[in-house]
This record gives C-alpha cells, structure tokens and sequence, in this order.
C-alpha cells in the first residue's frame, strides 16, 4: 500500500474544514451494494502507528456490520463544488471491537481526539465519555490508501 504524499492529505483537512468535517461514509453491504450515511471526519495520527488517517465515530449498526464484515470505506469530503475522496482499509477500535496495540482504557481519549479532529468541542468531557460508553461508539480510522478529487472549480 502506497502512502498518498503530504499535501493530498493537507487538501483533505482544507475541504473538510470548508463544511463542520461533514462528510459521506460509504460502506459496501453483504449484497454487494452500498451503504451510505453522512458523519463528521478528520484527520488523526493512528494510535499504533502514529501515521495519519481519517476518523470517524459511528454505532450505526448498518455501517459496523458492513465495515465488520469488510473493513473498508470510502469518505469524501466537500465544500462548495470541491470535493475529495479518501479510500482504504479500516481498523475499528471500539467496546465491542479491540485492536491490538490498544489497552481498552484508551478508547475513551481516542474518541475524543476522533470527535476534536473532526472539528468538534464539548464543554464537559466526562459526560461526553459517558454517552460514548452507553452507546458503545466506535472508532472508524481509514487508512488513506488512495486519495483523489475533482480538478479546482469555482461554481
């Protein structure tokens, strides 16, 4: 797997930050068509390797099933006509899925660097800690094995 250079992933956090970090998460179903559903995203170092990925957090039970069953997605990103697209293999990292590298006390400070990379803020940590949990959110990290946009456009 090839890394994308710096700068394809520096365009990435430039159009996300143009719309709140909302993007479109597409997952691929058991019979074969897709599963599409509207998150926030950014970009994060990964917890093991330290390089960077696109973050979500999800409990959506259509996308973990999809991404448990094939752990692979497709974000994109868009502000205005520009838009970008980030594909790859995914690792979840979450109550009901563990990943090896990660202690299991480590989720609660993985999600809520996830939550700030996607551009948001909570006044009270501890109840955001305490949702995640009831709810038994998880990590989604794309790691950016390919990375592609429409050419420039102004309307």
């Amino acid at each position: 797997m090839s890394r994308p250079r710096s700068d394809a992933l520096a365009a990435v956090e430039e159009i996300a930050a143009g719309d709140h970090h909302l993007a479109v998460v597409s997952t691929v179903r058991t019979d074969g068509t897709v599963q599409s559903s509207v998150v926030n995203a950014g970009i994060l170092a990964h917890p093991v390797s330290g390089l960077p990925v696109v973050g979500f957090v999800t409990y959506g039970r259509a996308k973990l099933a999809n991404l448990r069953r094939r752990p692979r997605a497709t974000v994109v990103f868009r502000a205005g006509w520009r838009w970008i697209a980030v594909e790859g293999p995914c690792d979840l990292v979450g109550p009901d899925d563990r990943l090896a590298g990660v202690d299991p006390s480590a989720l609660p400070p993985l999600l809520r660097t996830v939550f700030r990379a996607a551009g948001g803020q909570h006044d009270d940590w501890d109840e955001y800690d305490r949702v995640m949990a009831e709810q038994r959110r998880t990590a989604v990290l794309v790691h950016p094995e390919r990375v592609y946009s429409n050419p420039e456009r102004s309307s």
